[in-house]
């Protein structure tokens, strides 16, 4: 029961704020259609493709939500009256999530995307992946301030959106960009998502999977621990 209205109190948070709504459902919603539109004669806007690419969009600007609400619940010491954990918060941002992929693919599929059965897997796929967006929420909201998240939160999203091949392959660019593209963890994650929906892991490289690997455990540990540093120096 305490899990569900802390679940309850986030998801309120959100709806609450219309720029939450507008830039985690609403604009990946409207790049969506919109590039859907030009007819861009290019393997990454292809729909199918497009589509995991928003996806991967989407979180990451739940990474920006997450952290402005663990900066916002440390200022008002929400965090200790609560006594809650990294997992609560994990859990309670979950069926946002979902809510959010669920209407990505409604709008995909009425615009054209065939609906298959791999959907499903795809979702189930990215909620995995989103955890490690929201955990890199958790870990900025408890090492800066409110005012700080929106700053970081920006950069997650530029990286996203250049270092994913979201928009163009990391080939088109080569030499250092190729290399960081690589050595960051949200082309692998494009990749699974993709491969997922295709049913086509043929991109999906070892390399992929250790660099998300690390990625995925190193921010789930750093966020733990210093979330939990932050709860006790926030106490006293």
């Amino acid at each position: 029961m305490r899990m569900i209205n802390f679940a309850n109190r986030n998801f309120k948070e959100l709806i609450r704020d219309p720029l939450s709504l507008i830039f985690e459902i609403a604009l990946p919603l409207f790049l969506l259609f919109i590039f859907q539109q030009f007819n861009i004669p290019a393997e990454n806007y292809r729909l199918e493709n497009f589509t995991p690419s928003i996806i991967l969009f989407g979180f990451s600007f739940i990474t920006m939500f997450t952290a402005t609400l663990i900066a916002k619940d440390r200022t008002s010491s929400l965090l200790i009256r609560l006594g809650t954990s990294i997992l609560g918060y994990i859990l309670s941002l979950l069926p946002i999530v979902l809510i959010q992929n669920v209407l990505f693919f409604i709008t995909a599929i009425a615009m054209g995307l065939e609906f298959t059965i791999s959907i499903i897997p795809t979702i189930l796929i990215s909620m995995i992946i989103s955890i490690f967006f929201i955990s890199l929420g958790i870990l900025i909201g408890s090492l800066v301030s409110e005012k700080g998240t929106g700053g970081l939160g920006s950069i997650i999203v530029q990286l996203v959106c250049f270092t994913s091949g979201m928009y163009f392959p990391k080939e088109v660019m080569g030499g250092v960009f190729e290399v960081i593209c690589k050595s960051l963890p949200f082309e692998a994650c494009l990749t699974i998502i993709q491969g997922t929906l295709h049913n086509d892991f043929s991109n999906l490289t070892l390399l992929h999977i250790i660099v998300f690997l690390i990625y995925f455990i190193t921010v789930i540990f750093l966020s733990i621990i210093t979330f939990k540093k932050k709860m006790i120096s926030d106490n006293k």
